[in-house]
């Protein structure tokens, strides 16, 4: 009986979760008959399982709710907003109960014949009706069912996650002891599939960690519907991106910011309908929740189209309290300004009220979010409404990190936080001292600069080779130049709590332990700019656009750009005037000659700029791009959409495909660098070499079938054992084979013959012969670009 009784609990608290939103949704849409039968089924279910139970409470209040919504689906009563408040508030006392129950606490004593005098209460008059405020969340077609799911205590989950953090550290080991000794391909090859079982197995492991975001969503609905109707606006809830997930611990810690948030917005950012009338705009204001993953990161972000951030109000209180000067706030950007909002105990509110007040708490919603290892940003609009994004780690167990050395001791850093490391002598870096502290200028771009060893009050060593210099994000956006002795290595790391006394100190995010063993500490990106006082200092040009700018709002041009997916899976931009046209091409059409990928298209040859040339499916969709003369196609998993983009991007990096990094509806894109994508594409006329078969001569050697054959086959060619009998060698075909004399042999066969041998060193300047672990001649032998 008690394990059926826990069942019943578990089953109605996890349903009540997800029921509150579709009452809500189906307060906003009466007729939708799928959302209220799967309310009645509820009640329905809770008043049959009480019975034997003896759970006399929970049967008496689903009882009476249950004969409510029959009245209702029979068409006898309307879905009136008084019944919908009555039915989430039987709701609220079975969840109270099952809670009580659950914990094994007494029941709270409340009169229960209140709820349930409430359901026989109706709203009076249509003129009620329509000053109620309408929530319309997103809807998902329909109700959505409970899945069905086999429970497992926490502690046994976080048990199995230690064990797989425990085995990538012993991976780790192994690899380091791997590199000292001398290589064997047998044990390397074997190490690496041990690596990808491990890899594997953290990865399904953490799914079981990994929750819908849509559980944060679950109480919105419910509190924009009351906080709506107690404040009298009308409220279009828009929700997105539910089924993206993140780690359970990550959902518990954003909650608290996210409902902080939401409030707020509803109660000081979206206007009265007479307020709004007033102003032009639609009654009803929008709200609108999304979340995306980006990278490593989840973003969430929360849009009205309220009346946004006064900030020289927040100026004006500011001053008011003593903590700015007029002086200093004379000199301040709107963004300076904007993050005001973040000291303790400032609102742009005329009043504060009992639900929240804008400013007053953000303070602690932004150190919460940091505290995870987070960033929030504000977009904000005067008049026009607010944007505010969270970012937050997909999850805090297993991260890719770096392994850097400063004062001669190894720390690590998450490789997210880490913008760009070049050394000290880099010709783009130049490193000045202005009033005592360091301004690091990277390609005419100024970032404040710190070292390491001067936060953390150590010496620096005097070391032979040039120092590493890493642009970091802080927790405000604005990126700063961090100096340490040198970056050792990336791996994955296992991220361990450190110590309270060493977390109180705020420069650390816990400890880690890197392959070699020895533990280190996990040093916090933000924590360190805050412990250092950085000044916000921007790019010269941000600063001259904002000086310029009559609204104080920055005039930069922007250009159309085509947002696109990567087939390794990274999202980027290239300039729309670059692209011809998209299209779906046939994937047997593309090929590759000398070492140069090409398609073919119209009756010719065009050259492929990034290089792909083989498909796991059909059809590939393609950019068609051109210069004006040369022409050159891009495959990609997916052409998303076009945007609008800043003519220099937000992050300037001329290095490589790419020209830096732009930032579009929130998110970090890399852009695509056209001057050396045209620059790597071959200068003549791509010939079509003809492909034949790779055929091994020696088919009863050992080494031959086991490991030859394999990597042949693995890198895309025909492989034959053996030389055909029944039929003639293919003069397109390539013989491989070990020892003897092969020049009769080529004249025989009629074709190109490649011969190997089983020494490093070829036994005299004659010797032709190929090394046979000598993988890129191997290659190029059988491609003909070696002869």
């Amino acid at each position: 009986m008690d394990e059926l009784l826990q069942e019943f609990i578990a089953e109605t608290q996890e349903t009540l979760e997800a029921l509150a939103g579709e009452v809500v949704a189906w307060e906003a849409d009466p007729g939708d008959r799928d959302r209220l039968d799967a309310i009645f089924r509820f009640f329905h279910t809770v008043k049959g399982s009480c019975g034997f139970l003896n759970l006399p409470r929970f049967e008496r209040l689903s009882h009476a709710a249950e004969d409510v919504l029959s009245e209702i689906r029979a068409g006898n009563r309307t879905a009136d907003p008084a019944t919908v408040s009555a039915v989430l508030g039987i709701m609220d006392r079975i969840a109270e109960l099952a809670e009580a129950v659950a914990i094994g606490a007494a029941l709270p004593d409340e009169n229960d014949d209140y709820l349930i005098g409430a359901l026989a209460e109706r709203e009076q008059g249509a003129a009620t009706e329509e000053l109620a405020p309408t929530v319309e969340p997103i809807r998902q077609g329909g109700a959505q069912a409970v899945p069905r799911t086999i429970r497992l205590p926490l502690s046994l989950i976080d048990q199995l996650m230690n064990g797989v953090s425990d085995m990538v550290l012993a991976r780790n080991e192994l690899s380091r002891k791997l590199r000292e000794r001398t290589s064997d391909p047998e044990l390397e090859s074997v190490f690496e599939r041990l690596s990808t079982c491990v890899a594997d197995m953290r990865d399904s492991i953490s799914k079981t960690r990994m929750q819908r975001v849509e559980r944060l969503f679950t109480a919105i609905p419910r509190m924009v519907r009351d906080l709506g109707r107690e404040l009298g606006k009308r409220i279009d809830l828009v929700l997105e991106g539910g089924d993206v997930e993140m780690d359970r611990e990550m959902v518990e810690m954003v909650v608290d910011p996210l409902t902080h948030i939401v409030r707020n917005s509803i109660d000081h950012g979206i206007e009265t309908p007479e307020q709004r009338r007033a102003l032009g705009k639609p009654e009803a204001g929008t709200l609108k929740v999304q979340a995306r993953q980006s990278g490593n990161q989840i973003v969430i972000e929360v849009s009205d189209d309220g009346r946004g951030i006064d900030t020289a109000r927040l100026v004006e209180k500011s001053i008011a309290s003593g903590k700015l000067t007029r002086e200093a706030a004379a000199k301040m950007s709107e963004s300076e300004k904007l993050e005001l909002i973040f000291q303790a105990g400032l609102s742009t509110a005329q009043q504060v009220t009992a639900i929240s007040g804008r400013g007053v708490g953000m303070d602690v919603v932004r150190a919460n979010v940091e505290r995870i290892g987070g960033v929030i940003a504000l977009h904000n609009q005067i008049g026009r409404g607010l944007r505010i994004a969270l970012r937050v780690p997909l999850t805090l167990t297993i991260i890719p990190g770096l392994i850097i050395r400063s004062g001669g001791l190894h720390f690590a850093i998450p490789r997210a936080a880490v913008v760009e490391i070049l050394h000290d002598n880099n010709e783009t870096l130049h490193i000045a001292e202005v009033g005592g502290a360091k301004i690091a200028t990277i390609r005419t771009v100024r970032h404040s600069m710190i070292d390491l060893e001067d936060v953390l009050g150590m010496e620096k060593v005097v070391q032979p080779g040039p120092r590493a210099i890493m642009v970091v994000r802080s927790a405000t956006g604005v990126p700063f130049a961090l100096g340490v002795a040198a970056v050792d290595n990336h791996e994955e790391l296992v991220i361990r709590p450190a110590s309270p006394l060493i977390m109180a100190t705020g420069v650390y995010a816990g400890m880690t332990l890197p392959d070699n063993g020895k533990p280190m500490l996990l040093l916090d990106a933000a924590g360190l700019a805050n412990a250092a006082r950085l000044p916000n200092i921007v790019d010269e040009r941000s600063i001259d656009q904002l000086e310029d700018s009559g609204d104080g709002e920055a005039r930069v041009e922007m250009v159309s750009a085509l947002r696109f997916e990567e087939l390794s899976g990274e999202r980027r931009l290239i300039k729309l005037s670059l692209v011809e046209r998209v299209e779906d091409v046939d994937a047997t059409l593309f090929g590759r000659s000398g070492g140069n990928a090409f398609v073919r298209l119209d009756g010719r040859l065009v050259p492929v700029a990034n290089g792909a040339h083989s498909f796991a499916t059909g059809h590939v969709s393609a950019l068609r791009l051109r210069d004006g003369s040369q022409e050159a196609c891009y495959p990609v998993a997916a052409v998303l959409d076009i945007v609008e983009m800043p003519a220099v991007p937000d992050m300037v990096a001329m290095q490589g495909a790419l020209s830096g990094v732009a930032v579009v509806d929130g998110e970090h894109l890399e852009v695509l660098n056209p001057f050396a994508l045209f620059a790597s594409l071959p200068g003549g006329p791509i010939v079509e070499r003809r492909r034949g078969r790779c055929v091994l001569a020696d088919s009863e050697d050992g080494w031959t079938r086991e490991i030859l054959a394999p990597l042949l086959r693995q890198a895309g060619h025909d492989v034959l054992l053996g030389l055909p009998q029944d039929e003639a060698v293919d003069p397109a075909d390539v013989v491989l084979c070990s020892g003897g004399d092969v020049s009769q042999a080529a004249e025989i066969l009629g074709c190109r013959i490649v011969q190997l041998r089983a020494s490093p060193r070829p036994t005299g300047p004659e010797d032709g012969s190929i090394y046979r672990y000598d993988q890129d001649a191997l290659m190029a032998a059988i491609s003909g670009t070696r002869r």
